[in-house]
């Protein structure tokens, strides 16, 4: 095999040349606390060791990137790290033969009793935060399968082997043990969840212990029913890629399907046997932008993915690279740009396959950029910042003009509660409240733990060619698990809103795509990958990655450094959990920022908060196109994990 890919673009690795002195740029730190991987043959990495294991152990077995991601994301879904199998799936996949990026789209939808009249009459203003009305249809098990059997080598018997060995018992980590254990009040609510969760019932500590081995019957049946499948379709004569698609109808269709239907409707939930058997997999042409020349790919606008895309059109108008790294007028310059993508983000980003189309043209055109990056006010944050109107940059009128007319930052709503039981909001309250709501210690970890809902990422690249990028998420802890499958639901209706006040595009509907956080990336150099990246995170995900990219492209970091150097994360944008709050001017930085740096911004008007780590944690994988090998950078916090060859 060649490796073609790696002929991509020099790597410097040179002194970083950024400007010193207080209110210029600071220097991050030239030696890592992890090192970078090294790789010629193959390259895996993902959230937690155990799952990065089992990508290598796939590649030793003969298979591709596709192979290992998906072996990695098997072993992730099964080990809890933030997701389950009951998740949704989004990835990006360089193939090889065809010289294209491939978008993979395994989001679950609202289920066909999910209308807006449903959720307003249990008093809700957001679909719930938990619970089987915050279930979407499983979106990971397809995902999985579809890319398997398209660009994958291996079969599903191999790909499910390290998960199958983990739900017979694996020994669990301190993160996941400890959330269930903060969580089992919410575990208790509902009926299949406790026997999986509460592993030591009654006793003052409920959750498993770190170390203990966390044993799931019910889903490694469910597994084995899925291989079982495969096999004896194999066995009668069906081709490699038939027999995963025979595996795949018995979770959606089949005996799986039947028990998953009838445990979340015993929950309450609303999950039909014909919402399964309706929804598929979509494979997209992913949207991109060019940014000096470099094309950054995202999938499309029912994830969050094109703000990205958007806030590098604003910020290839500005000399980035004079400002200095992390200095006050680049912090700024970050912040406001994001403001104003995240702005659009909240307004106009759904699902595309609900009509009215979303205005991809206008949103990522450079002309739009232009004009959006004309309205930064360079002395003081703009804590007023709405979305723009781009209809005019593609030729069209706004459907919901008189919407955008009335649309204002909004801050935390007086009496909301946190839980997500009952998201109406007091009386006199509406979707454009601006006052300031004192907020106590414990809703403010609340916002903040809501805002970074974590999920986990996944990164493989081969010898050959193969290059995919994957943000898995859904179903984290604490989730409803549904019956005797084993599986727990994904919480994402969450993410939508019950009225177009709150994003017009983004309205809850049967069969509906929720728009979320989840944001794979890759780009490429001269047509061939570059860099492939993604981060876990919630609302900051393509903020950290915004960084992560400029870090390498404008200030000449290696992947390791630009994946532990502190990045800002702003709260100005409208969360896409819980309340859905904004929270304007909030600024977290590094706890290493000079006194200097933090006085200027506060002059600028931005409340700061601090954080020893604020990279992400993001995991990427770089291409050496002058020694035809591959570099590999996990952040320096969290339990991100690779493995190379």
């Amino acid at each position: 095999m060649t490796f073609n890919i790696l002929r991509v673009v020099r790597l410097s690795i040179a002194p970083l040349a950024i400007a010193a002195g207080s209110l210029q740029g600071q220097m991050p730190p030239l030696k890592t606390a992890k090192p970078p991987l090294h790789a010629k043959h193959w390259l895996a990495i993902t959230g937690k060791p155990l799952s990065a294991t089992a990508g290598a152990m796939t590649f030793q077995k003969g298979g591709n990137a596709v192979d290992a991601a998906c072996a990695m994301l098997a072993a992730g879904t099964t080990m809890w790290d933030v997701l389950s199998w009951g998740g949704e799936t989004q990835a990006l996949i360089y193939n090889p033969h065809t010289k294209k990026v491939i978008g993979i789209n395994a989001l679950g939808v609202a289920p066909s009793g999910a209308t807006v009249a449903f959720y307003k009459s249990k008093g809700y203003r957001f679909p719930p935060e938990y619970g089987p009305l915050a279930a979407v249809t499983p979106g990971t098990p397809g995902g999985l399968m579809t890319m398997l059997a398209e660009y994958g080598k291996l079969s599903l018997k191999d790909i499910l082997e390290p998960a199958i060995q983990m739900a017979d018992g694996y020994p669990m980590e301190a993160q996941t043990a400890n959330s269930i254990e903060t969580n089992k009040k919410w575990i208790k609510q509902w009926k299949y969840s406790p026997a999986i969760f509460l592993t030591h019932a009654g006793q003052a500590r409920e959750a498993p212990e770190a170390g203990e081995i966390f044993v799931q019957k019910d889903l490694a049946v469910t597994l084995r029913k899925l291989v079982e499948a495969e096999q004896n379709a194999l066995a009668s004569g069906k081709s490699r890629k038939e027999a995963i698609y025979t595996a795949y109808d018995r979770f959606y269709r089949g005996d799986i399907a039947q028990e998953l239907v009838r445990g979340v409707q015993e929950d309450g939930g609303l999950i039909t046997m014909q919402d399964l058997a309706n929804w598929k997999v979509r494979i997209e042409e992913p949207v991109s932008t060019t940014y000096k020349g470099i094309e950054v790919y995202k999938l499309p606008f029912w994830q969050q993915g094109p703000v990205m895309l958007q806030a590098l059109n604003i910020l290839e108008n500005a000399d980035l690279k004079a400002m200095g790294y992390n200095s006050p007028r680049y912090m700024h310059a970050i912040y406001q740009s994001m403001s104003l993508a995240f702005a659009d983000r909240d307004f106009y980003y759904g699902d595309p396959y609900f009509p009215p189309a979303e205005p991809v043209k206008g949103l990522l055109s450079k002309d739009y950029a232009k004009t959006r990056y004309a309205q930064i006010n360079w002395t003081r944050n703009d804590s007023t910042i709405k979305p723009g109107d781009p209809y005019p940059f593609q030729g069209g009128a706004n459907p919901f003009a008189a919407v955008l007319a009335k649309w204002t930052v909004r801050g935390a709503v007086a009496g909301m509660p946190k839980s997500g039981q009952q998201d109406k909001p007091p009386a006199g309250a509406d979707s454009g409240t601006t006052a300031p709501i004192l907020q106590s210690a414990a809703a403010d970890s609340a916002f903040k733990e809501a805002f970074y809902a974590g999920t986990t990422s996944i990164e493989a690249a081969d010898e050959e060619g193969w290059v995919v990028s994957v943000t898995p998420s859904g179903g984290w802890v604490p989730a409803v698990i549904a019956g005797h499958t084993g599986v727990g639901l994904s919480q994402r209706a969450q993410a939508f809103a019950t009225d177009p006040q709150d994003g017009p595009f983004n309205v809850i509907e049967p069969g509906k795509h929720p728009r979320v956080t989840l944001t794979p990336t890759m780009a490429l150099k001269d047509g061939i990958p570059y860099i492939s990246f993604a981060v876990q995170g919630g609302d900051s995900q393509d903020q950290n990655l915004l960084q992560f990219f400029l870090n390498v492209v404008e200030f000449g970091m290696t992947v390791q450094q630009a994946v532990e150097a502190p990045n800002i994360n702003s709260f100005q944008m409208r969360s896409t959990f819980a309340q859905h709050e904004s929270r304007p001017g909030e600024m977290l930085i590094a706890t290493s920022t000079s006194d200097s740096v933090r006085k200027e911004l506060e002059r600028m008007g931005y409340k700061l908060q601090f954080q020893k780590l604020t990279s992400g944690p993001i995991n990427a994988i770089l291409f050496d196109r002058a020694h035809g090998s591959m570099w590999g950078g996990s952040s320096n916090h969290g339990e991100d994990y690779g493995i190379a060859w």
